[in-house]
């Protein structure tokens, strides 16, 4: 094998069709540990690359051919072949592979069949990127609501603790000052090997990971032997996906039930929201040692005397391992002691003491589009808030009633191509506990727009709130609630949060709710 290590110091991140070093790893080696049902060619070859887009495969490559949500990419093996693949790995028989060329090659590459690609595709990762997660602790966070705010949480206590972390989530990837525009909340497990390669050679001492459950559902963190984990909550979300709150949780229970089992680390711990009814589910589902927290007076992490305002949040942390300190964060949500509680309980799995638990927690001054206050010419309480859940809204909301002088304006869409049932319940949530509701659009997508906001709608009215516009055009909505803000009141924008871009039919078009709302408060008329 080939590998040409990148300087020690001043390189960031790459990419995802960029190539951080020049890789090369013979055939054989690389399917050493792999399942080969068939084989159709030869093994003692050099991989250059492995990709499952065949649009990035180049000369001597591998390309894994998987059924995706969408496509198939059985379908362009075809392409890969002609775009030089040394190797074609699929679900296919070397003979039903081979009928998917578009013409024969002049040089017939390597044919492998496996009994899942998906799954080999991991494996092949993590052979190729040479097990990068070796000398690092992984932890991930799964959950409904809450994985960014305490993934930032916990970075924060890692680095006052004198570590060095990489986190891998929603809004990006990143380590020290590297950072990575992120796609996903969890990469295609080649994607993340790659990435965990990277910040490996960045010596990371721990990564943070979000775990969605779409990517638990997809085994795309099969190879990803985790030290600890960790369970936010949940609730209704990805309903479109996996069609039942059941399917749902059993998806996000996988990394729970297959920790243990797939850990290289000896002591391996589970941190889990026993306040949550299935986070007690949970823990019974598995086999590492566990540490709960929660406002339950029994529970390992808890918290006492919290207060919240505008200006943050304060409590007395309590451990029943440790002792208790006092806290001190900037956020903002009184739900996030529930963020803060589970970022210190996964800290003290990893040996951190309480001390540097609280200097973390007091140094994160805040998450990208997760109850961020935008400032503006009006000195108006404007909140950007990522809730696209009724569970979510109805936190967001609580919170901002608790911090608000006077009404709650609210707006907010759902996104479309996803999980219509949830639209008319956060309509509810929203004319509950709103004065008045801006229905607008989200990310539509392909679906029309006045559909879902009708749909909204219908949840609105069943809470009795009378007090609503319809506004499709998200921007004129956003100013529309500005505008008619009193200077107690409070403006929460909410399903978008961090996101910098709408998407409207196939188009992806630039927009940052942050930004339009600081531009609608120096532009409107003071009241």
């Amino acid at each position: 094998m080939m590998r040409l290590l990148p300087k020690a110091t001043g390189q960031g991140l790459t990419a995802e069709n960029q190539i951080l070093r020049a890789c090369a790893m013979q055939l054989k080696k690389l399917i050493e540990n792999i399942n080969i049902k068939c084989l159709a060619g030869k093994t003692h070859m050099e991989i250059s690359q492995i990709n499952y887009d065949s649009r990035k495969i180049g000369l001597g490559d591998l390309f894994v051919a998987m059924k995706g949500y969408a496509q198939d990419g059985h379908d362009f093996i075809g392409d890969a072949v002609s775009r030089g693949a040394a190797a074609v790995l699929s679900d296919l028989p070397p003979g039903g592979a081979i009928q998917k060329l578009n013409r024969r090659p002049n040089q017939m590459p390597t044919f492998l069949q496996v009994p899942d690609s998906r799954r080999a595709l991991s494996q092949l990762g993590a052979a190729f990127y040479e097990n990068p997660f070796r000398n690092m602790n992984l932890i991930g966070i799964t959950g409904t609501n809450g994985k960014t705010t305490t993934s930032y949480l916990l970075e924060s206590i890692l680095v006052a603790a004198g570590r060095k972390p990489g986190v891998i989530g929603t809004v990006n990837h990143r380590i020290t000052s590297s950072v990575l525009k992120s796609s996903v909340t969890t990469p295609e497990s080649l994607d993340l090997m790659k990435i965990l390669r990277e910040m490996a050679d960045h010596f990371a001492t721990d990564v943070v990971m979000e775990v969605s459950s779409h990517a638990l559902d997809q085994g795309r963190v099969a190879d990803c032997p985790f030290r600890t984990v960790l369970f936010t909550n949940i609730s209704r979300d990805h309903l479109d996906y996996h069609e039942s709150m059941d399917a749902y949780f059993e998806a996000k229970s996988l990394l729970f039930t297959n920790l243990s089992a797939n850990s290289q680390s000896e002591k391996v711990s589970a941190v889990i929201n026993a306040d949550d009814p299935r986070g007690k589910i949970l823990l019974s589902l598995t086999a590492a040692g566990t540490m709960t927290y929660g406002l339950n007076n029994s529970c390992d992490v808890t918290a006492k005397d919290v207060n919240v305002s505008r200006t943050g949040l304060r409590a007395k942390l309590v451990s029943k391992e440790m002792g208790e300190i006092d806290i001190h964060s900037p956020l903002i949500g009184n739900f996030d002691i529930y963020n803060i509680m589970a970022a210190a309980a996964a800290a003290i799995t990893l040996g951190v003491d309480l001390e540097a638990i609280a200097s973390g927690i007091g140094n994160m001054n805040g998450v990208p589009g997760r109850m961020e206050l935008v400032k503006n010419a009006r000195s108006l309480v404007i909140v950007v808030d990522y809730a696209h859940t009724p569970d979510a809204l109805e936190k967001a909301l609580g919170a901002a009633n608790q911090i608000a002088g006077g009404q709650i304006l609210t707006v907010f869409g759902c996104g479309g191509d996803r999980d219509r049932g949830k639209r008319n319940e956060m309509g509810r949530v929203a004319g509950k506990y709103s004065h008045k509701v801006f229905i607008t659009s989200d990310n539509p997508r392909t679906e029309d727009p006045a559909t879902i906001a009708n749909e909204i709608e219908k949840g609105v009215i069943a809470s009795g709130q009378k007090d609503y516009v319809i506004q499709l055009e998200r921007e004129t909505a956003i100013r529309m609630a500005i505008e008619s803000a009193l200077p107690n009141d409070l403006v929460l924008i909410a399903g978008k949060g961090h996101e910098d871009y709408q998407i409207i039919g196939s188009t992806r078009r630039d927009f940052d709710d942050r930004v339009v709302a600081a531009r609608a408060a120096s532009l409107s008329r003071v009241k």
